[in-house]
This record gives C-alpha cells, structure tokens and sequence, in this order.
C-alpha cells in the first residue's frame, strides 16, 4: 500500500510537470544526514530524496516521509540495497563515516572513513556515473581525492562533479568575525580558502566585507579559532 501511495505520487507529479532533482544521501542516520535530510525533503526543488544508511534507515525515513513537501522519500537500507538508493540520482550528497570524537584529528578518520567513501563511489560509478557528488565526510581533504581516483579507475570523472563540502569553515569565520567587529554575521563574508582541516583552512582577513582592519592580535586569534572550531565542538561534548 505504501510503495502503491508513493508512485501514484510520483505520477501525478509527472503530470503536473512537478520536475525536480533526485537526491540521495548516503549516511543519512547520522547526525549530519538527519537534519541534512529534513533541508532536501524541504527544498522545492527536490522531488525524489533517497535516504542511505547501514542501521536506523526506516525509522529515520518515516520520520522525514512525515514532513508535509512535495519530494517522495525512500529508505535503504545496508550494502545490499545500496544500487537501489543510488540508480538514476542526480546528487548525492555523502555525510556517512565515523563521526569525529574527542582527541581525534580529522586525519585520525581516515583509515575507517576512507574504506566507506571508496566503497560508496563505486556504487556511484556504477549506477549514476553522471550525479554531482558532495562528500561531507572527513578527513575531506583525502577522501574527495580518494572520490576522484575511484571515478578515474571508472572512467567516470568529472571534475567539475565531484566536490568536497567546507562552507561549514565559511559560517564559522563570518560568525566569529561578527563577534570581534560587534556586527550581524549575516552582514559579514570572510573567503576561505585552502582545505578542510587545520592549517590548511585560509580565513582571508585581509578581504572581509565589510572591508575592515584586525589588530596582529585580533587575527590570530580568528584564524587560530576559525582553524579549530571543529575541534572547540568536538571537546563541549565531554564538557
């Protein structure tokens, strides 16, 4: 009855000319993919949304199948159904992996993280070799790598398709720069530039706008914060 509902939907969206983007996340339990889930199953743009994981899919899938939108929600769940999840998707979004926990550096992630982001490009090579895909999981300064060398051995890369996920760092720096210069973050866009992790991530103070000038003190401090906010989170969570 239920499979019956969501493609008597899905036909009459058809109809109605309702076409959008077919979405699948991959790891959509997590704390990441839940509340990921819930911004695709509102985004008008959205009209399939595919939802991944290897424990908890169904529970997590009728929750978001709740929500009073337009996309049609399917659940996946285990390595067994992951074709299915992935067939005919055009984005796929990718937050699955081991979340990082206190003590750990995002490369600490890497020999477990690596294995599932590998794993998961194959099925991505395999059943939409055409998709736009967003990886979230960490360390994403190696697994988007890892992304692109599984699609080469494909001969399905794009690189034009395949994209690490670090906005995450922007949000960061336009809020604690907010805090220093007494401002709205929503008023404020500081570029960053470089990686996903540490050192690597470049806040440019020299080009925020509003244009504005930080003291040497000032700005070690904001890129100091804005190069560990992940690991600041990490550490409130064991108080």
């Amino acid at each position: 009855m239920e499979e019956n509902s969501c493609l008597r939907q899905a036909k009459c969206r058809a109809k109605g000319g309702a076409a959008g983007f077919k979405v699948a996340i991959l790891g959509a339990a997590g704390g990441i993919g839940q509340p990921l889930a819930m911004l695709m199953k509102i985004n008008p743009l959205v009209s399939v949304l595919h939802l991944y994981d290897v424990v908890n899919t169904p529970g997590v899938t009728a929750d978001i199948s709740h929500m009073d939108t337009g996309a049609v929600v399917r659940g996946f769940l285990g390595q067994p159904q992951l074709e299915n999840a992935l067939t005919g998707m055009d984005l796929v979004i990718i937050p699955a992996g081991v979340p990082r926990k206190p003590g750990m550096t995002r490369d600490d992630l890497f020999n477990i993280n690596a294995g599932i982001v590998r794993t998961l490009c194959e099925g991505i090579a395999k059943c939409c070799p055409n998709a736009i895909v967003n990886l979230i999981s960490n360390p994403v300064n190696s697994t988007v790598p890892i992304a692109a060398e599984v699609f080469k051995k494909a001969g399905t890369y794009d690189p034009k398709k395949l994209l690490g996920v670090t906005m995450l760092d922007v949000v960061r720096a336009n809020t604690f720069v907010a805090e220093v210069l007494g401002l709205d973050p929503r008023d404020v866009d500081v570029p960053v530039v470089g990686g996903h992790a540490g050192v690597t991530i470049l806040p440019l103070l020299s080009q925020v706008k509003p244009p504005c000038s930080f003291t040497q003190e000032e700005a070690e401090y904001l890129t100091n914060r804005i190069q560990n906010g992940g690991t600041e989170v990490v550490e409130q969570f064991i108080g």
